[in-house]
């Protein structure tokens, strides 16, 4: 059967796993027969272009007279030839082909060094904490960085490994400046696209082709992609969809666009998609399609056929990963942040939980539109089919589910799941620090191979996070993060400044908050960012509830998204940009956490006004859970040995069951009455988490009761049970 849909993500994204977007859509084309070809021109193009002889055509095509260049970029061309002679190593290194060449990269002797070095003298402090592999892929990483300013400087001023025109499409109101830059030649990355994009499009010989945007910085590839393959396969229709259409495209109004492409699609695709190849073979008309832009009669028209309902995620397919070059993907360490590490360092199969958002309150966020507060999660029974089907097909066992945020009931779920087939995997994914994220629950997702949690902690103040109504405190944020960091899980938290009202006392305070969490060592990793401002959040659509302007209220006719604002009350947030991403910097190395916060700024700032030891009051506070009937009870570990052992004291006598426990690292033992130890020994085999049957706290109760046990409260909360979470007795 030809193929019929040839699904691109266009340049660039990220260089070491595939965008799962179009991995999604041919699952769900899988489900409908419609047959589909996919590539991720991103990884092509920079494998073209980083080789021997991309770099040989890269450096032949820099102008002769290079006395205009920067210093820079004159010391990168005069080494070119250990540029070519290293290049194809290095992306084998990259790769996971050649890890032995790490010890040669760390001796700084084999990689030609520019620009990007100059910042290791800084950084040498922080390779302490890294390994060979991991320093070396550091290594590698700025020694394209160098490549890479060598090309924006000297022929195509766009170029960026994940955001390429980036600034271009950023709040790109008017269409203007990006249509104006389309009608220029071709730059050098351009003709690198295109000559692949050509190869492709002969090979595949598509009736449509969907080119899915996720970011700003996929946007002009997508353009040019566009663009030629209207001029040279006019018969063949062109979608765009993806997160950059969703947030930014939904307002649109230019006709020019429709010059690059014949539809726009926004939020899930699968039901447009569908639709759109029905109306691409005359099965259906132009009015059943579904949430679509077009050109009608020189005005830009959306439809949305109400009457075509969105599938549910139990119906779309498993994720297919085939067509991709899944062995040639790149792991790239760019900056010394472990959750970042962990993002961009190996191929990680991607999936979500959950569609949508199961807390849908940040105001923040654009919790109005579909794709957040539509929620629906998934079975765990399905995710781990679609985690087996996905594992046989890439021969990778890393998953990142991409959710909003990972419901906690359902992570459970998924937890057991895996644990009850035996699968050994890895996986992350993003949650919100609730807290229904007890210890034993973040023990099991541990057992199941959760290795990391990402949250927003946002502006870590109490008063400004009901404002966002992130529904959470920086206390429990607290206690939550000592749980997974306790149970050997990462926890990278997302920091937010600049929110509306935020005043520079509430910014220095929730920079202290963060240095506290650092300092007790419940936090690993994290990341600051300016608050944006989005159209479809609470405060976008209602500025004056808090007390923020809008700079416009003009709307654009192309991208409308991030909105330009004012905050008469709160403080110069920009001005507090760099000190809290420095110090972030050091507090994520251990370092600097005695330094008073006002040697991280060029300006005066107001003393902290939270106590030195808040968040270490806060982990220490006795956390007071009322055991719950219906809990479930679940055993991780091996059954234990028994034994019947006398005691004596004073004259007397009597017998105690020792119960001796194994597991990976070592062994626990308790000892408590005989008829309470052969009834625990009886029970922990009937509560193991390969049992069909999973037993409650009440039944467990009633079992006790049945055997003529006394006072079960006191036995189960007594310190020899309630030390047993150690060999995996886990109430959750």
């Amino acid at each position: 059967m030809p193929v019929s849909v040839y699904l691109i993500t266009p340049p660039f994204t990220q260089l070491n796993t595939p965008y799962p977007a179009t991995a999604y859509l041919k699952g769900f084309l899988n489900t409908k027969g419609i047959s589909a070809f996919q590539s991720d021109l991103g990884i092509e193009v920079t494998l073209a272009l980083f080789s021997k002889s991309g770099l040989t055509q890269l450096f032949d095509a820099i102008p002769k007279d290079i006395s205009a260049l920067t210093p820079n970029a004159k010391r990168i061309i005069a080494l070119k030839d250990d540029y070519i002679q290293s290049i194809d190593a290095v992306i084998n290194f990259l790769q996971g082909n050649n890890p032995t060449l790490a010890h040669l990269i760390c001796k700084r002797d084999f990689l030609p060094e520019a620009g990007r070095f100059e910042q290791l003298d800084d950084l040498v402090w922080a390779f302490g904490s890294m390994g060979t592999q991991d320093k070396a892929k550091h290594l590698a990483t700025m020694y394209l960085e160098d490549l890479s300013d060598l090309i924006k400087e000297t022929v195509d001023e766009h170029f960026g490994f994940s955001r390429y025109a980036e600034k271009l499409a950023r709040s790109a109101n008017s269409f203007d400046e990006l249509y104006n830059l389309l009608q220029q030649e071709y730059t050098y990355i351009d003709e690198l696209l295109i000559k692949i994009l050509k190869e492709r499009m002969e090979t595949v010989q598509p009736a449509l082709v969907a080119l899915s945007v996720p970011f700003p910085g996929n946007l002009y590839t997508s353009l040019r992609c566009a663009q030629w393959i209207r001029r040279n396969y006019p018969s063949v229709k062109v979608a765009m969809g993806g997160g950059f259409a969703n947030t930014e495209l939904r307002s649109l109004s230019d006709p020019r666009v429709f010059e690059f492409y014949d539809f726009i699609t926004l939020d899930d695709g699968e039901a447009p998609i569908e639709q759109l190849i029905a109306y691409i073979d005359n099965h259906i008309p132009v009015t059943n399609l579904k949430r679509t832009f077009l050109l009608q009669d020189g005005l830009v028209t959306y439809i949305n056929n109400k009457s075509c309902t969105d599938y549910k995620q139990g119906q779309v397919g498993t994720p297919d990963y085939s067509d991709f070059l899944l062995n040639k993907y790149i792991s790239a360490i760019e900056i010394l942040n472990p959750m970042h590490s962990l993002w961009s360092d190996g191929r990680w199969n991607k999936l979500t939980m959950a569609h949508g958002c199961y807390w849908g309150k940040c105001t923040f966020c654009d919790i109005s539109l579909d794709y957040i507060r539509l929620y629906e999660p998934v079975a765990a029974s399905l995710l781990c089919d679609r985690m087996e089907e996905m594992i046989a097909q890439t021969g990778q066992n890393g998953f990142h589910f991409v959710d909003e945020a990972a419901p906690p009931a359902l992570m459970r779920a998924l937890a057991i799941e895996i644990l009850r087939r035996k699968l050994v995997v890895s996986w992350w994914t993003n949650i919100r620090f609730e807290k229904s994220f007890t210890r034993d629950l973040c023990l099991l997702l541990k057992s199941s191979g959760c290795i990391g949690v990402s949250g927003g902690l946002e502006v870590a103040s109490d008063r400004l996070l009901a404002l966002i109504r992130k529904g959470i405190t920086v206390a429990q944020v607290a206690r939550v993060t000592k749980h997974f960091a306790e149970a050997g899980i990462m926890v990278h938290a997302y920091l937010m400044y600049g929110f509306p009202t935020q005043t520079a006392q509430e910014t220095i305070d929730s920079l202290e908050m963060v240095r506290q969490l650092f300092e007790a060592g419940v936090l690993q990793s994290a990341f600051w960012h300016q608050f944006t401002m989005t159209a479809h959040s609470p405060v976008g659509l209602e500025p004056e509830k808090y007390k923020v302007k809008k700079q416009s209220a003009l709307v654009g006719s192309f991208a409308n998204n991030d909105i330009e604002h004012e905050d008469p009350t709160g403080a110069d947030h920009a001005s507090f940009s760099y000190g809290l991403k420095k110090s972030l910097l050091n507090y994520m190395h251990g370092a600097c956490l005695d330094y008073p916060l006002h040697r991280w700024f060029d300006f005066k700032t107001p003393k902290p006004s939270v106590a030195p030891d808040f968040i270490k009051k806060a982990l220490e506070e006795e956390e007071f859970t009322t055991a719950k009937s219906n809990s479930k009870i679940i055993f991780l570990g091996i059954p234990p040995t028994m034994e019947m052992i006398t005691k004596s004291k004073k004259g007397q006598q009597w017998e105690l069951a020792e119960l001796a426990f194994q597991s990976k690292k070592g062994e626990l033992s308790i000892r408590v009455s005989n008829d309470e130890g052969r009834w625990l020994n009886d029970l922990l085999p009937k509560l193991s988490v390969h049992e069909a049957k999973t037993w409650t706290l009440q039944e467990i109760k009633g079992d006790y009761e049945t055997a003529g046990l006394p006072d079960f409260e006191l036995f189960w909360h007594n310190k020899p049970v309630n030390t047993l979470y150690k060999a995996g007795l886990l109430e959750i």
